[in-house]
């Protein structure tokens, strides 16, 4: 449920959450076809004891999942324009920074990729991951066609996020939906929620 309220904007996490062992996993949903695997993804991460997970969307992603089907919390563009009117109110791209132990891009589109390997931010997800606390873990889950993979650019643009701190959650070769057979498909659902549930144990780096 797309909700749009102030009253469920996240907000700063106190020492009283942490301390309940609360672990905030935000999942970034991009403009690939493997968008569609969106509610299989929450469902799976939100089996993880102590978690609780939210969403940004893109707007092209909407295209490709239902969001009925996504039992948590989905903010898109509209909802940071729409929460901000005057100087003191909270800007959702930085609440939604502070919110998250976790990042999670899956899928990650060979468009976002580009413009967070160039810092370009014109959307919710990529003022996020332009004001992201780099000591917190940031997955991301490539995923386009194989011509698109095999671009040399790719392989530049995927080095510069490592070079970021942001861990890959590499492709995997499939048949896809387009009909072309090829490395370029999302990683697993459940091979995502093992490298989370992994992230998640370690010790956050002191900023």
């Amino acid at each position: 449920v797309n909700m749009q309220t102030e009253d469920h904007v996240p907000y700063v996490k106190d020492d009283q959450q942490k301390s309940c062992g609360k672990m905030q996993v935000l999942v970034g949903v991009t403009g690939s076809v493997a968008a569609l695997k969106l509610p299989l993804l929450v469902s799976q991460l939100r089996l993880l004891p102590g978690v609780e997970v939210k969403v940004v969307t893109t707007e092209h992603a909407k295209h490709f999942y239902n969001p009925e089907e996504v039992s948590v919390e989905i903010y898109s563009d509209k909802d940071e324009w729409e929460l901000w009117k005057k100087r003191s109110d909270p800007v959702l791209h930085i609440e939604l920074r502070r919110w998250a132990d976790l990042f999670v891009i899956a899928p990650l589109d060979a468009n976002t990729l580009g413009k967070i390997a160039s810092g370009i931010c014109d959307n919710l997800l990529t003022c996020v991951v332009r004001a992201w606390d780099t000591s917190r873990p940031l997955l991301f889950c490539p995923a386009m066609n194989t011509a698109m993979w095999q671009h040399p650019i790719t392989a530049q643009q995927i080095s510069r996020l490592k070079e970021f701190g942001y861990v890959e959650i590499p492709c995997i070769a499939k048949k896809l939906v387009c009909g072309d057979e090829g490395k370029g498909a999302m990683a697993e659902v459940s091979t995502i929620v093992s490298v989370v549930k992994q992230h998640l144990q370690e010790p956050v780096k002191s900023s």
